[in-house]
């Protein structure tokens, strides 16, 4: 059966993708892709033989060798891999593991790389952002499990696991590696796992040892001993595939993924179970599908870095010309002038050459050192008011917001792409039965149990029934009227069939009934039988006890005939106690239509109900029955037998008997099931949609499950047209094609075509499978033959064009690839389905690679994580599937809802915060350091500063610093609630429209004439002056004080023109900085100072004498006025005639205050014309009926071992005599 299994998952090279199977995905082990049909089985009962005789592997291929309890084992020198130089290590990893950048010993050179990154970075020993991550994986660790050692289970941590180590996990533990399922408290050693951290689902999947450890490794001496030998597969990230063998007792067992547990599964329903583990640490599946830890940086990171590249060579070329000026100079006044002899007969280019490196140090301050303190200075605060939101704040959970980096808080406000997991971060994981159609009438409205409706009505009070779970929230009082009433007996036989066509699990703790569903949608079903009247209470291998309305009856189950994809239907067939054959039968309506007896009276009503169902985005089940004579079933049944003991091709076989009594039924009705949505995911994918940014919903759930949360979430609406991936594969081939007739010789002089793939207008959606997406990738691994392995180019010639070919193909898949995302870029919503956690991190480096666009990926479970890792951001929703994915993101919080807000509000007021602080930083330090250049020209170009050198010292880090980082923290241009109310805003941080090189270079011209200003007004001010005293201070230091003066006021002031947002706290920087300038600088220039230290404040009295004078008063006022003015001009004139959104809103900002909540907008159904249905959402697996029917799930005595030994693997079904 493990060979049937796997088979269907592994797909050939000429086959069609299948959209029911999470593909393979994994470069590591493409060897592995040979087919594994029916007919291998016999051949491995032969290779086992084999083995048994020679103790030689069953496949060349399983080179990964696992021995139980004998650590020794492993660490013989042919486990032993090179790592560096001499350096071995074992090929075994040990149970710790790593997601944190750096350790002790690379912490300093990792940090110093990724630090020079930042041109001009000093300042890299501040940026500790280590700590949480290794905090995180210290605890994780450190986590405690028995192991056993010396023959008795004693208590260690998790790093001191090792591959081979025999492990007990009890009920609600997380697996801490990959093991091998020995034996469990459970009835045949059955173990139930919960896998949310794998594939984000919550319903609880079983796994099954082989029975001969079930039968002799129970107990601790016996488990102690045990030794035998594993040999399988290589680590690799395919979670749902394994392939193995145990040997022991001279016998060879094969294995597959049913009798692994992963680590990141939880052990429920299971008081202890025993493995051995084989994959430990980052050799884990789950550690595999995570991917590497890569170090993300801001677009705006990278534009800081040319930006300061760009001033070093505007440094270095002023420097230069300033250096020749003086060397010219020097040989044309310096030399004839006896008053300048320093005692120095050094020639004039000599003197240019140190002059130059003067003038590097004198414009040193043009080169922002300071700016990267202060980014990180404003990102540290940013990060805490998002920490401190208490509108993202989840009381329910007591979880608050999380900004788990403080690197990238402006980048939120320029995402182009999300990509989000549905199940846990969409949804909330919650199946609700909502409403029914039973006999023609729809149940479950608003009414009161006279058929009347009601806006308002109390929910239904199930307090009647003692079995109700008292969870179920159900408002149409009729629907129980006429259940107790009896007057249909369809009400009752409705919610009969609900209560008994299952393969649920039962079992009863502290009186309660606990059910284990093998879909979460089985189990709201059973669950809503059991509020209305029709408890499932119990269940043998051949009968199934149910409390009818508090009467007990018990039906013999004479067959079950499960779920699978292909059916998309269960039905069971049982005796009643009055002796009668039935069988009731549930799936999907496209495929129960087609099965119904054509005397159907309710049909159309049941259809219209659906078509109902279906606009409400409500998952859909059809209901049926037929009765069954006596000689009827029993010639079906010996056919059934026969189906059941079949040794090749035993499911197409069961297939086709079930196909022979699944027909004539009659229609009961339909139930419509909720897949509960988180509050507020519809409003926050609308605003996001209205600010530009596209949803792409990668998930490993079924497609018609992910459709239907599309048009629940408003991703999909009825005018939408879909499509799939056959139609995408038609058009890539189309386009591949085209493009291939369009090249030739001329082809690299003719301009790039850029041709879109559908007509303009209309609103399309691509939903492709994770199979689709390999064949249309071209991501589809080839088999390969043995020969052909071996096989190398044995001449130039022939090496020359394998590698022309691979060439090619790779062109050619970069090509398809390419096109593939212009396409899905085309389309307003993509939906990915059935995707593995890897193909999720490919779908996010395609935009990223192609697109060169901003991305962000949210998710909530292990399967999110390798996605989360490769987006430029990314979100961990801390939800119900652990903390994996919180673990490895940028950021986190409880809801989706949320997500809106991160962007929206604080996204842009960081974006926008930054942009304003980078510009003005630059203005302001050209400003102030260009003023030395136009001095040059007045002082022999002898870089002489224009400034007291306190002040220059000072200026950055007192004088113009507060108030910029009050700018970077707290200015906002609307609030957050208008941020919200129009997301269109939002456009300018993805269009980089803030801060660019032009923006740069705007700047950049600001401060030229901002200092040309500074400068020649003040100059031309002292050339003819004439104070109040008749002295006319037009000395150099009082030029200085007034250079400096109206330096300070200007800058502060341009930032408050700057502002957007004032506060008490804004306007008192403001002038609080130029308050501060004018009391140091009365400090340091006066008498008592000078006294003290006489070689460094040597400006005494230059502040009191030079202000004291009103014409150097006006002077300052007219060089501030003159600096000021024209922008203020140009500010009013682009408000008045150009105005921005952001504009235009703060213009009306009063009005708005009045603003309305967005509204969700009102679907209208249109009868007849919806063409969706909402499918069952059947498990990723077979559903329980085989562990039922074979008895091997109730609890009984243990079975002989001679069956096992004797037959392998064969399983036989059981039905009950009538």
């Amino acid at each position: 059966m493990s060979t049937e299994r796997d088979s269907e998952t592994t797909f050939d090279e000429d086959s069609q993708p299948n959209d029911e199977v999470v593909p393979y995905s994994d470069d590591e082990t493409e060897d592995e892709l040979d087919d594994q049909g029916s007919a291998v089985e016999p051949e491995q009962n032969r290779v086992n033989r084999e083995a048994q005789e020679n103790r030689e592997p069953f496949r060349k291929e399983c080179t990964w060798q696992v021995k139980a309890n004998d650590r020794k084992y492993h660490e013989q020198p042919r486990f032993m891999n090179t790592k560096f130089f001499c350096i071995k290590e074992s090929k075994y990893a040990n149970n710790a593991i790593k997601t944190y950048k750096y350790n002790a010993f690379t912490f300093i050179p990792m940090n110093l790389f990724e630090q020079f990154k930042r041109a001009a970075n000093l300042y890299f020993l501040v940026l500790l952002i280590l700590q949480a991550r290794h905090k995180m994986d210290k605890e994780i660790n450190n986590r405690t499990c028995e192991v056993i050692k010396d023959g008795r289970f004693k208590v260690a941590k998790w790093k001191e696991i090792q591959v081979g180590d025999v492990i007990r996990l009890k009920k609600n533990d997380f697996v801490p590696a990959d093991i091998l399922l020995l034996s469990s408290s459970e009835p045949n050693s059955l173990c139930y796992v919960e896998t949310a951290e794998l594939d984000g689902e919550t319903n609880l999947k079983f796994k099954m040892s082989l029975e001969i450890t079930d039968q002799y490794l129970q107990r601790e001496d016996a488990l102690a001993t045990f030794d035998g030998l594993i040999e399988c597969e290589e680590p690799n990230n395919r979670l749902d595939k394994f392939t193995g063998t145990l040997f022991w007792r001279n016998t060879s067992f094969p294995l597959d993924a049913d009798k692994i547990l992963l680590r990141g599964c939880v052990i429920r329903n299971t008081d202890f179970c025993h493995g051995l583990v084989i994959f430990a640490g980052a050799d884990t599946k789950i550690m595999k599908n995570s991917g590497k830890t890569r170090f993300k940086r801001t677009k705006i990171d990278y534009l800081m870095n040319y930006m300061v590249y760009t001033i070093f060579v505007v440094l270095i070329l002023l420097s230069a010309g300033l250096a020749i000026g003086h060397a010219y100079w020097e040989a044309q006044v310096g030399n004839s002038s006896w008053y300048l002899y320093d005692g120095e007969d050094a020639t004039p280019s000599y003197r240019g050459f140190l002059i130059f490196w003067g003038y590097i140090i004198v414009l040193n301050t043009m080169v922002p050192i300071s700016l990267y303190v202060s980014v990180e200075v404003i990102r540290l605060g940013q990060s805490h008011f998002i920490n401190w939101d208490l509108q993202m704040y989840y009381a329910e959970k007591d979880t608050p917001a999380k900004a788990r980096t403080t690197t990238l808080n402006e980048q939120l406000g320029q995402i182009h792409y999300i990509f989000s997991d549905k199940t846990g971060t969409l949804t909330q994981n919650i199946m609700t039965f909502k409403k029914c159609c039973i006999n023609g009438q729809i149940y479950g409205d608003h009414r009161d149990a006279s058929q009347h409706n009601h806006n308002k009505i109390e929910q239904v009070d199930f307090s009647w029934n003692t079995y109700a779970d008292g969870k179920l929230a159900f408002y149409d009082h009729y629907l129980i009227e006429q259940i107790q009433s009896g007057k249909e007996p369809e009400v009752r036989q409705f919610f009969f069939l609900l209560a008994v066509c299952h393969t649920v699990m039962v079992d009863r703790t502290d009186g309660q009934l606990n059910y284990q569903a093998a879909s979460p949608d089985e189990g709201a079903l059973v669950n809503a039988a059991r509020n209305f009247g029709f408890a499932f209470l119990t269940r043998t291998q051949n009968t199934i006890t149910i409390s009818e309305l508090g009467t007990e009856r018990t039906y013999n189950v004479l067959a079950i005939l499960d779920f699978n994809s292909d059916r998309k239907r269960m039905s069971i067939i049982v005796r009643t106690p009055e002796g009668n054959i039935k069988l009731y039968c549930k799936g999907a309506d496209t495929v129960i239509y087609e099965r119904l007896h054509r005397m159907n009276p309710t049909k159309q009503e049941t259809q219209d109900a659906l078509d109902i169902f279906a606009n409400e985005t409500l998952r859909t089940l059809c209901l049926c029955y037929k009765e069954i004579e006596e000689k009827e079933f029993t010639e079906w049944n010996k056919k059934f037998m026969a189906a059941s003991v079949a040794s090749t091709n035993r499911d197409e076989a069961l297939d086709k008997v079930y196909e022979e009594i699944e027909k004539d039924l009659i229609l009961l009705g339909a139930t419509a099931i909720e897949d509960k949505l988180q509050d507020g995911v519809p409003e926050t994918i609308s605003k996001l949609a209205k600010a530009d940014i596209k949803i792409w919903v990668l998930t490993g759930d079924k497609k018609e499950t992910a459709e239907n949360i599309g048009f629940a979430c408003e991703l999909l609406t009825e005018d939408t047209t879909i499509c799939y991936g056959e139609d995408i594969n038609s058009l890539l081939h189309a386009r591949m094609e085209n493009q291939r007739n369009r090249g030739g010789v001329y082809a690299k002089f003719a301009p790039p075509v850029q041709e879109p793939f559908f007509p303009p207008g209309g609103n399309r959606a691509l939903i492709i499978t994770g199979s689709w997406l390999n064949e249309i990738l071209l991501e589809k691994k080839t088999k390969r033959s043995k020969i052909l392995k071996l096989k190398f180019p044995r001449t130039e010639e022939e090496r020359r064009m394998r590698t022309q070919s691979k060439r090619r193909l790779d062109a050619k898949k970069e090509q398809r690839q390419k096109n593939f995302v212009d396409l899905a870029c085309e389309c307003s919503a993509v939906i990915c389905c059935r995707v593995t956690p890897k193909q999720k991190a490919m779908v996010v480096d395609l935009v990223k690679r192609y697109k060169k666009a901003i991305t962000l990926a949210i998710g909530d479970g292990a399967n999110d994580v390798n996605m989360i890792k490769t987006a430029h951001i990314g979100v961990g929703i801390s939800g119900q599937e652990g903390m994996q994915a919180v673990m490895s993101s940028d950021y986190s919080f409880a809801q989706f809802r949320y997500l809106q807000r991160l962007l929206l509000v604080h996204g842009r007021w960081s974006y926008i915060r930054m942009c304003k602080f980078l510009r003005y930083f630059f203005y302001k330090n050209f400003a102030f350091t260009l003023v030395h250049f136009w001095y040059s020209f007045f002082n022999g170009y002898s870089a002489q500063t224009a400034y007291e050198d306190w002040f220059i010292t000072l200026y950055n880090v007192l004088y113009t610093s507060l108030p910029v980082l009050l700018m970077g923290l707290l200015d906002q241009d609307v609030s957050d609630k208008l941020s919200l109310r129009f997301p269109g805003l939002y456009i300018v941080g993805q269009r980089d429209l803030l801060f660019n090189y032009k923006r740069f270079f705007v700047s950049l011209l600001h401060g030229v004439l901002t200092s040309m200003i500074l400068f020649f007004i003040p100059l031309g001010a002292y050339l003819q002056t004439v104070g109040q005293d008749g002295e006319a201070p037009s000395d150099y230091q009082s030029f200085a004080v007034t250079i400096a003066s109206a330096l300070v006021i200007t800058v502060n002031f341009q930032i408050g023109l700057d502002t957007s947002y004032w506060t008490f706290v804004n306007a008192f920087s403001i002038f609080g900085s130029i308050a501060l300038y004018f009391g140091i600088m009365f400090d340091f220039h006066s008498a008592g100072i000078h006294v003290l230290f006489p070689s460094a404040f040597q400006f005494t009295g230059t502040a009191s004498n030079a202000l004291r004078q009103p014409y150097i008063w006006l002077t300052i006022i007219l060089t501030v006025a003159v600096c000021l003015l024209p922008v203020v001009a140009i500010r009013f004139l682009s408000m008045t005639i150009w105005p921005s959104e952001s504009d235009k809103i703060q213009k009306h900002r009063k009005r708005l205050k009045a603003e309305e909540q967005w509204q969700r907008r009102q679907q209208v159904f249109r009868r007849g014309v919806s063409t969706r249905r909402s499918a069952y959402a059947f498990s990723h697996q077979r559903g329980y009926a085989d562990l039922i029917s074979s008895g091997r799930s109730i609890r009984k005595k243990r079975s002989p071992l001679d069956a096992i030994v004797a037959d392998g693997t064969a399983e036989y079904r059981r039905t009950g005599d009538s």
